[in-house]
């Protein structure tokens, strides 16, 4: 399980992301674009560990999560953290490699605030900071 708590102890009182993503690169972006805009990042390989980490912290704001990962797909977590009467309320935003017509629609309609295709860049942080 690789998670990791990236920032300093300086932005505990600023907003706490959620970036789920298995690609390293992709992860590390992430969360690098957010902490410039002092979020406190939580960053963890997959769907699975990004319950865990929510079961335990209760200052997640808003997750951030690519489409297509082993095991469970960001619009699987999409649908656990809906159903959950706990998580339903966290804004969900979900990005991929991928502009699927299909996958969108299937993702806003089940609740996501947006379906970001990658690469992520600066100019999406405000827009996506806007779901808190």
């Amino acid at each position: 399980m690789s998670t990791s708590q990236l920032g300093n102890a300086s932005t505990k009182a600023s907003p706490h992301v959620l970036v789920v993503d298995d690609a390293n690169v992709d992860r590390f972006i992430a969360s690098k674009l957010l902490q410039r805009s002092n979020i406190r990042v939580t960053a963890v390989d997959g769907p699975k560990q990004a319950l865990k980490v929510l079961d335990e912290e209760n200052d997640v704001k808003l997750i951030l999560t690519d489409y297509c990962m082993p095991e469970m797909t960001g619009y699987d977590l999409l649908m656990a953290v809906k159903e959950s009467p706990k998580l339903k309320h966290l804004p969900v935003v979900i990005m991929s490699a991928e502009s699927i017509p299909s996958r969108i629609k299937e993702c806003m309609d089940g609740g996501a605030k947006e379906y970001i295709v990658k690469p992520i860049r600066a100019t999406d942080i405000a827009r996506i900071l806007s779901y808190i």
